[in-house]
């Protein structure tokens, strides 16, 4: 079978069956038509099916279907005819391709909510016939709360599915009477009333009756299973998954969901029953934490079912292929889903989806799973489903099995519209698809490690430090005494002492894991880093994570997130060092969006702000520190998603900086909004504000770690505007600057304010735009109008943003002498030099004469100048554009501009690589690698300002 063959053999409905063949292929509508037509293949049995064709199935016409049965006889008789009709048209439209896999299950899980709401309501109020209305100690009336767990909880029931339920209800109390329910004759417990509700429901749905059964109801994933309560309190629920909750149970109450509704409550009251709830089981499946240790529990729940799945199929008793639990199968999908869900979705509540498709779909659209793995597994899920509906339509049975017989095989087949061989060459293929992914995640194959390490190591004993030494000597290091303290003193850690045994046999694991990778590496002879030095750092990365087993789980279950942690530690000490500070990036160093950046991933932060926001509403208004920390995390994880797709080769320097800099620009609206919060006294919903970015992010020029230059300007008439402004600036910047558990975001500068440390913190527009125009002689400087050019709105409100935008450009496109502008432009390049002596014999790329700082007051200063002849030079398109601009225009020779954007892209590069290994020094390199560069800047230097630029010149050459 082709690839594309099976694609179609996917593909839902490709070539199905007439109606005529239908009771032909299926047991269950040939004895239901018999019964109904006592001959199943006549005229009027093929018209009543063809008619079912056309009908479709929802919740509401079930509900009315069932309105008029209002004992618990007529009911009993009621949900048994209707789920015989809704199964016969879902049998009759989906075999003959009128219903695809989604009417099918919605229809199912539609008829199942259906009959446990009503059998729930008729049979509660039966029993308040005689016990009255349970309610809480305070008189609100309580309702059972029925869980649907499983398939029903998804919305996703299969056709001939148990449904999985759960039975709660809120607060304890007491039963009493009440106007409808009058004639209580004796008075009993909420519990009791419960627990007679509760065997009541179960029997009316699924006891076996000759008019066949609604539903199998399973009990045993209610809390201790078979032996335990048959309904429960939430407080009871509460105390059950704090002290005895398995890591099972978890995966099981993912899916969890109420799926009746309200008999003696008002919704209001039903709704906050519902709520409590569900604030007891959400913390318990979802935990605030990434939370990688849920695999290795997952992984062995996996393993015990898939070896009994190959037990049963191996047995003589059973003949089939088990779709659903052998490997490759329906399982192995759901586990998928719900293990990435189970770790990331107390972090991300867009991950919190209960349906398997609609799980892996928000995977795929978080970063979570590859668009294209997401995408086939949804594609296999929905065809492994589509063959087990067609095995239950065959005999009504609830079975997964494939059987062997040839036969039934092709009978199967025909149902899907299918050739036998088709079928089979589809399952086999989609089965490895499956397993291979499912391998990928879990690691299910051991590696070996080696074992030569001296007793006693693991406690951290200095008795076998030379041991530990001399082991690593033969693993290739040259410090081996040095490291192998490091080693030792990593084991010795009190919060390893204080972890379970578990935990510290991973660290153990993961140690030798870890040498045994570094010590085969072999680094190529021009890397910038020693076997030593990596191993160090990623000791001292061990160090600080030794605490928090979660994140070593992660590097042991997945050695590609290991291989990457490996090549972060070694692409610089600013990377080791944001990681160490940073250690919840682990996360992105196994997000399959890392391949995604690239220089062509558009420069768009509004889909990172809606859903922050989004985030941010699963957050107490009042919790600051929590939401202070999600902004610094959001905003971490995407700066060190951009770190790796740089240290991937796939950024240049250019669309990484633009990256950053939309990055901030985001970050600092969402900053804004959430520190205008708690200002006290505002006035408006949002304030009328805006920040101004100056340097290198108003020049869309930022790199990793550069402070943010900013000017705050606000437009607002209220009395008390300048007062509440200036606390809502102090309050951004608290936010931006201080250290929570989380880090920080940015140091900010605010020198370049209108008069600079001296002047107010915010400005309003008009007295900004008093000051930049400088009429009177009081406001800005030359230079200052030089820091515009590398200015631009970056958040806030856009109107007051438009308004910064024209008055830059008024006063950029001034007509200016010559003369004045080039001597005040080298003033302030002559200032600069002095503030940046270089008094050694290596190049300062940045402040030396002929390095960026010159290119960038070239551009500056032809801005300044030639702006009101060439207005195009007003947009900040950064030095490289501009430079190219200007030569367009016929400002200065088209060959020296182009040949120094080559040597600008140059620098900024180095200086880039530079910073990730020594991000506070100067970047000086040895002065005979620039020379021709150096030359090839000040010729453009000396074109651009002539003779007046040779002291100048002279004087930024020395030292």
């Amino acid at each position: 079978m082709t690839a594309n063959q099976s694609q179609s053999a996917l593909s839902p409905h490709s070539s199905r069956i007439g109606i005529e063949e239908v009771p032909k292929l299926s047991q269950f509508v040939k004895r239901s038509l018999q019964a109904l037509f006592s001959d199943a293949a006549s005229a009027e049995a093929a018209e009543f099916l063809k008619q079912l064709t056309l009908e479709t199935w929802n919740k509401e016409k079930m509900y009315e279907r069932l309105a008029s049965a209002d004992t618990p006889e007529t009911l009993a008789s009621g949900v048994r005819r209707l789920r015989r009709e809704v199964l016969l048209t879902l049998a009759a439209k989906d075999m003959t391709g009128a219903a695809d896999f989604e009417e099918v299950v919605s229809a199912m899980t539609a008829l199942a909510e259906a009959v446990v709401d009503r059998t729930v309501s008729v049979h509660a109020k039966e029993l308040a016939k005689r016990f009255g209305v349970p309610h809480s100690p305070l008189g609100v009336p309580q309702d059972l709360l029925v869980v649907g767990m499983g398939k029903l909880g998804g919305a996703e029931l299969n056709v001939s599915s148990d449904i999985d339920l759960i039975f709660f209800y809120d607060e304890d109390g007491e039963c009493r009477a009440t106007e409808q329910f009058p004639s209580a004759r004796k008075i009993i417990s909420n519990k009791e009333f419960y627990e007679r509700l509760a065997k009541k429901i179960i029997p009316a749905i699924s006891e076996l009756t000759w008019e066949g059964f609604a539903f199998r109801v399973d009990m045993r994933l209610r809390p201790n299973g078979d032996s335990g309560p048959i309904v429960g309190s939430s407080e009871m629920l509460e105390e059950y998954l704090m002290m005895q909750g398995r890591e099972w149970e978890r995966f099981a109450w993912l899916k969890g969901r109420i799926v009746n509704g309200p008999v003696f409550a008002s919704q209001e009251e039903f709704d906050i029953q519902k709520k409590n709830l569900w604030d007891i089981v959400r913390p318990f499946v979802y935990r605030k934490y990434l939370d990688f240790g849920a695999i290795s529990s997952l992984t062995d729940l996996h393993a015990k079912i898939r070896l009994a799945a190959q037990k049963r199929e191996a047995s003589a008793l059973t003949e089939g292929r088990n779709i659903k639990l052998g490997r490759g199968g329906i399982r192995e999908i759901e586990f998928i889903a719900q293990t990435f869900q189970v770790i990331r979705g107390g972090r991300n509540p867009f991950l919190r989806e209960r349906s398997t498709l609609k799980a892996l779909s928000a995977l795929a659209s978080e970063g979570v799973l590859a668009p294209e793995k997401a995408k086939r597994l949804s594609e296999i899920y929905v065809f492994l489903r589509n063959v087990e509906h067609a095995l239950q339509y065959e005999n009504d049975q609830q079975t997964q099995l494939l059987p062997e017989d040839e036969a039934q095989q092709a009978k199967i087949a025909r149902m899907l519209g299918l050739k036998r061989g088709e079928l089979l060459s589809c399952l086999s293929e989609s089965s490895e698809y499956v397993a291979a992914r499912f391998d990928e995640i879990f690691q299910t194959k051991a590696e070996a490690v080696s074992e030569d390490w001296p007793l006693g190591w693991e406690s951290g004993s200095v008795q076998v430090l030379p041991a530990v030494a001399d082991l690593l000597r033969r693993k290739g290091f040259a410090d081996c005494e040095g490291l192998a303290g490091a080693v030792l003193n990593l084991m010795s850690l009190r919060p390893l002492r204080l972890i379970n045994a578990g935990a510290r046999d991973r660290m153990i694991l993961l140690v030798k894991k870890t040498l045994d990778k570094l010590g085969a590496l072999e680094l190529k002879e021009d890397a910038l880093i020693s076997k030593d030095l990596l191993l160090e750092r990623y000791l001292h990365f061990l160090e600080v994570i030794a605490g928090r087993p979660t994140y070593v789980s992660l590097l042991l279950q997945y050695p590609s997130a290991a291989e990457r942690l490996i090549h972060v530690l070694g692409a610089g000490k600013w990377a080791a060092e944001y990681l160490n500070r940073h250690p919840l990036l682990l996360d992105e160093l196994w997000d399959e969006r890392l391949s995604q950046i690239d220089d062509y991933t558009p420069v768009d932060f509004s889909g990172y702000i809606e859903r922050t926001r989004a985030r941010l509403a699963d957050i107490e208004e009042d919790d600051q520190e929590t939401r202070m920390n999600l902004i610094r995390e959001v905003h971490h994880a995407r700066l060190f998603r951009l770190f790796l797709a740089d240290l991937a080769g796939r950024l240049t320097v250019e669309r990484l900086a633009d990256q950053l800099s939309a990055l901030a620009d985001a970050t600092l609206e969402l900053a804004m909004e959430e520190s205008w919060k708690t200002v006290p006294g505002r006035h408006l919903e949002r304030p009328n504000f805006a920040v101004i970015a100056y340097g290198k992010l108003g020049g869309k020029e930022l790199a990793y770690a550069s402070d943010l230059d900013l000017v705050f300007i606000y437009e607002d008439d209220a009395p008390e505007a300048e007062k509440i402004y200036v606390r809502f600036a102090r309050r951004l910047i608290n936010w931006l600057t201080v250290t929570t558990s989380s880090g920080t975001l940015f140091d900010v500068d605010l020198r370049l304010r209108p008069n600079g440390e001296s002047g107010m913190l915010v400005s309003s527009l008009e007295s900004f735009k008093k000051y930049e125009r400088n009429d009177d002689g009081t406001g800005a400087w030359l230079w200052e109008h030089q820091a515009l050019t590398r200015a631009r709105f970056s958040a806030g409100d856009p109107a007051i943003g438009a308004e910064f935008e024209k008055l830059r450009e008024e006063i950029l496109r001034r007509d200016r002498d010559p003369s004045v502008t080039a001597e005040e432009v080298l003033k302030m390049r002559e200032r600069m030099h002095e503030g940046h002596v270089n008094k050694t014999d290596l190049f300062d790329l940045k402040h030396d004469a002929g390095g960026m700082v010159d290119v960038e007051f070239i551009v500056q200063y032809l801005v300044l100048r030639y702006a009101a002849e060439y207005p195009q030079l007003v947009n900040n398109f950064g030095n490289i554009k501009l430079l190219e601009m200007s030569a367009e225009a016929g400002l200065i020779p088209k060959e020296d501009a182009l040949e120094t954007v080559k040597i600008y892209r140059r620098y900024r590069k180095v200086q880039h690589e530079f910073r990730l290994n020594s991000p506070s020094l100067p970047v000086r390199r040895p002065a005979q690698e620039y020379e021709q560069d150096v030359e090839r800047v000040k010729s453009l230097w000396q074109t651009v300002f002539g003779d007046r630029a040779a002291s100048e010149i002279s004087g930024t050459t020395e030292g």
